[in-house]
């Protein structure tokens, strides 16, 4: 038995060592290819804009809503802030205007929702992975009836959401008497804490839905394309989905698929758009355009800028938000 034993273990640890050196050697070679993806991403650290290009450049008009201004599912461009609609929203979100795709995040869901019909007096909205956004507070400021969710208190402090002022703990911290007085948010926000990857079936008969980059946080890509379909699920027939992630600019074929944070494909939202298309749902058509002006060509690396901040660097990668809007079947 011994002597069996002992052959079994001559074998199987050489293969054992082999297994290890596989798995340190692949982790070294992963490391020398992000670390290359890096400095090419360094490079473009260098080519920020001539301050006199971007710097004080954007200022805050009267502004007013205007029709079609977002008819797709896009990116965020510099285009986008130098429209009139954009100045309208920014002021009405009370916002400042600058150079920074999460303020391009709340335009581009406010401006989809508001050319499609959906913010009105008694329209029921629900919010996902709210954190401390100002667009409850604003659709509550318009008689939106709204539910607000987000992830719970330890399911916060795991993800480092809380200590990072991402997370949502309840109503006050998302009242913002600015943009809504107290009484009538009280009257039109409720909270709840919801896990993105289950969404009780009591979430329902919405008249729209959005989130604002929290579905890359779900834990893979998959888990992030069966939310967007779920969230389509909540809503009434005909009611309105729109919520931005991050797209992977660098690569239709290698990403970060699983993780905290994901970065998702081109090819991965055009996979989702098929499935909701095959159960009937409309998906504006996408528009992968990443732009030519100034503002677009540049990488932000971490530490990020307050400004410019459109394009950025992660894990090697470079993403911006991109904005995805769905009509749930009639």
């Amino acid at each position: 038995m011994r002597s069996r034993l002992s052959t079994v273990w001559r074998v199987l640890n050489p293969l054992a060592r082999i297994i290890q050196l596989q798995r340190v050697n692949a982790g070294r070679i992963e490391r020398l290819e992000q670390m290359q993806r890096e400095v090419l991403l360094v490079l473009a650290r260098m080519s920020l804009p001539p301050t006199e290009l971007w710097q004080g450049r954007l200022s805050l008009r009267e502004g007013r809503p205007e029709e079609n201004v977002f008819p797709r599912s896009t990116l965020c461009r510099q285009d986008s802030f130098q429209s009139e609609a954009f100045s309208y929203w920014t002021r009405q979100l009370g916002q400042d205007l600058r150079y920074h795709r999460k303020l391009w995040e709340y335009v581009y869901i406010c401006q989809a929702l508001w050319e499609r019909g959906a913010i009105r007096p008694g329209a029921k909205g629900l919010g996902f992975g709210v954190g401390r956004e100002p667009l409850a507070a604003y659709f509550a400021a318009q008689d939106c009836q709204i539910m607000a969710t987000d992830a719970d208190a330890e399911r916060g402090v795991d993800l480092g959401w809380i200590e990072s002022a991402q997370n949502a703990a309840g109503l006050q911290t998302l009242r913002n008497s600015q943009l809504c007085p107290d009484d009538q948010f009280e009257r039109n926000v409720a909270f709840r804490p919801c896990d993105m990857n289950h969404i009780p079936a009591d979430l329902s008969g919405f008249d729209f839905c959005w989130s604002a980059c929290a579905f890359e946080h779900l834990g893979s890509i998959e888990h992030g394309l069966a939310f967007i379909e779920r969230s389509v699920e909540c809503l009434k027939p005909g009611g309105w989905s729109v919520h931005t992630t991050e797209l992977n600019l660098s690569s239709n074929d290698r990403t970060i698929d699983k993780g905290a944070t994901v970065l998702f494909r081109r090819r991965d939202l055009e996979a989702v758009a098929t499935r909701l298309t095959a159960k009937g749902h409309q998906v504006a058509p996408f528009d992968f355009d990443p732009g030519l002006q100034p503002m677009d060509q540049y990488l932000d690396i971490a530490p990020y800028r307050e400004e410019p901040h459109l394009k950025v660097a992660f894990e090697g990668y470079a993403t911006t938000s991109f904005g995805i809007i769905v009509q749930r079947a009639e």
